[in-house]
């Protein structure tokens, strides 16, 4: 069902490639580096990304048009952004140094979580979204968004800083929320 709020998850899907494309060095230009128009460019695409993947929830709720395509792909949409957007900023060494720790373990924490909620499916086990995982999620998109926009203002070097700051602070909630994850699949394992 091809409902506007499924058309809008889509498009964030679609929209990956490009992403990565404007984050990639050398794409187009012969420089190591992304250069900063670049990086405002993936900001803005970014940043429009998360607000189709508001509305979509919004529109779905608001319609009363949730579909099961629609919950099947959103959360989809939303990894996919968040890990290729890691992919690059490691890549580009955006993010570096003991900061791709904090990165790692947002991967290996969807790759679990998804793993997890697939199993439990299977047993027709649902495991809620809580509050803290919202958190998570919302540090996360934040401190991604931070890290393209330094690579867009390269003089402010405090803002890649506050944006690393934030991507541990991801990192963290993202082992909180993982580990609760697990616990209640662990129970259903037996």
């Amino acid at each position: 069902m091809l409902s506007l709020p499924n058309i809008l998850t889509l498009s964030r899907i679609l929209a990956v490639p490009i992403l990565v494309f404007l984050l990639w060095p050398g794409a187009k230009h012969l420089g190591t580096q992304p250069v900063p128009l670049d990086y405002a460019f993936a900001f803005v695409l970014y940043c429009l990304m998360g607000i189709t993947d508001y509305f979509d929830g919004y529109l779905a709720r608001a319609q009363g048009t949730v579909s099961k395509l629609g919950v099947f792909l959103d959360p989809i949409a939303d990894k996919i952004m968040v890990a290729a957007v890691i992919l690059m900023v490691v890549f580009t060494r955006d993010v570096d140094g003991w900061h791709v720790i904090a990165a790692l373990i947002i991967l290996l924490r969807e790759m679990i979580v998804s793993g997890l909620r697939e199993f439990l499916a299977g047993l027709q086990v649902s495991v809620p979204v809580s509050k803290l995982a919202k958190w998570k999620t919302t540090f996360q998109l934040v401190s991604l968004g931070g890290i393209i926009l330094a690579g867009a203002l390269p003089d402010w070097a405090l803002l890649k800083q506050a944006a690393l700051a934030l991507l541990w602070i991801a990192a963290i909630l993202t082992m909180i929320t993982g580990w609760d994850y697990l616990r209640v699949g662990i129970k259903h394992m037996d």
